[in-house]
């Protein structure tokens, strides 16, 4: 739930869009959350330098309700979130017991460590690293327990390279959550429709439709026996 009080305080094109005039004025904006009985304070830094990476979206927010909601259990269990942005999906985990690993591209790392370094206490496993999906997803281990991802399928020729890093990232018995919001223009639905369940068990574990975003469920489908 988000405290309606706000205090204001060279990746490709193709992967890491600036929505010129989105974020025409560079500014930073502290606003606080509470889930899960934690108060997360998270900085967003807008401009044209972050782009679309700056703000916490609306999908982050309702994947976060959600773990709180059906009391995920992240205590001791091996997390990865991709694209984090402002890192508040990972960082939720972290609080709530998790081992997480926190990616997003280079440009976006200072931000989410800035968030990090003021919400998760000393000593708390959080650790934040780059990761470019299709291109080094593989320096990472495969056999994640929980891997996350909030409104980060818009971009229609990242599909495949999206989709090779799941398949590498979670684990034989693990379990993916993507909220997205459903933007028909961005071709997001056929990624759920169309490309994740070829190779994933896929389903829609929860529909805002005040806000058009849904939350999916995926594991890797069992093999057929011999």
């Amino acid at each position: 739930m988000a405290d309606p009080l706000s205090d204001p305080a060279s990746e490709p094109e193709s992967v890491f869009p600036r929505e010129v005039g989105l974020f025409a004025d560079s500014y930073s904006e502290k606003s606080r959350f509470c889930f899960c009985g934690h108060v997360l304070s998270i900085t967003q830094n807008f401009g044209s330098r972050l782009g679309v990476a700056a703000r916490v979206w609306e999908a982050a927010l309702s994947l976060c309700n959600y773990f709180e909601s059906q009391n995920v259990d992240f205590q001791g269990k091996k997390v990865i979130e991709l694209g984090a942005g402002t890192g508040i999906v990972g960082i939720l985990a972290a609080l709530q017991g998790g081992d997480v690993t926190i990616t997003d591209l280079p440009l976006a790392l200072e931000q989410i460590q800035l968030n990090v370094q003021a919400n998760v206490p000393a000593g708390g496993r959080a650790q934040v690293r780059a990761l470019s999906w299709g291109i080094n997803q593989h320096v990472f281990p495969g056999d994640y327990d929980l891997v996350l991802g909030a409104d980060i399928v818009y971009l229609e020729p990242t599909f495949p390279l999206l989709l090779g890093t799941l398949q590498h990232l979670c684990g034989t018995h693990g379990t993916i959550y993507l909220a997205s919001k459903m933007r028909e223009e961005h071709g997001t639905e056929s990624f759920f429709q169309q490309l994740l369940p070829q190779h994933f068990q896929l389903e829609l574990a929860q529909r805002d439709e005040d806000e058009n975003v849904n939350i999916y469920r995926a594991r890797h489908r069992e093999p057929r026996p011999a």
